[in-house]
């Protein structure tokens, strides 16, 4: 079963595309991809667990690290490239959305919300928040670059890429109201006008 941001994002992915699925873990999203929707494409995984999870699945993925850059991949080779859950632990984030928009025509990103109103209340707190969507202690967290949707909206513009679609998530339903504090999840689509 795919998480609900995953299966927001599958929504957005249209029949018979190409994808390119960066952090793609268990390769599910592409699996899904590939039997529900008829795409094709592949993923990108550092992890050796990982990666022996996408070949099970039979998901053509490449072992590499993200940090590296997309050099394998030739402009707009795909119609859509993902970045699920992995943006806040990338060390350079502006290149890889800029890669993104170089080698997709679309680019979808989902990230936890670290506006959450929990988030808040634990800092006042005298604590790092640990939650469902950031489940790790300060000192052993992945994440590297925690940001509000807000944040993830000014750097696009700054980036030039203009933004399609939002989707604001809590326990996997649309939040209408007082969104950026109540969603534990943000799940945005751009498109790189320049690309």
């Amino acid at each position: 079963m795919l998480r609900q941001d995953l299966a927001l994002i599958a929504q957005w992915i249209g029949d018979g595309t190409r994808v390119l699925d960066l952090g793609c873990g268990d390769g599910i999203l592409l699996e899904h991809l590939r039997t529900a929707r008829r795409c094709h494409g592949y993923g990108v995984e550092i992890a050796d667990e990982s990666v022996l999870a996408c070949a099970r699945r039979g998901v053509n993925v490449i072992q590499a690290d993200l940090e590296s850059g997309l050099r394998m991949f030739a402009d707009d080779m795909f119609e859509t490239v993902v970045l699920s859950q992995t943006l806040q632990a990338m060390h350079h984030v502006e290149a890889i959305l800029r890669e993104m928009g170089r080698v997709g025509r679309r680019g979808i990103v989902s990230f936890p919300n670290f506006g959450h109103w929990r988030h808040a209340v634990s800092l006042l707190g005298g604590r790092m928040p640990v939650t469902p969507e950031i489940p790790y202690q300060w000192y052993d967290t992945p994440n590297i670059h925690l940001c509000t949707p807000k944040d993830f909206e000014v750097l696009a513009a700054r980036l030039g890429l203009r933004i399609t679609d939002r989707a604001l998530l809590a326990r996997g339903r649309p939040v209408r109201f007082l969104q950026d504090l109540r969603a534990t999840v943000a799940v945005y689509r751009f498109e790189n006008p320049a690309g």
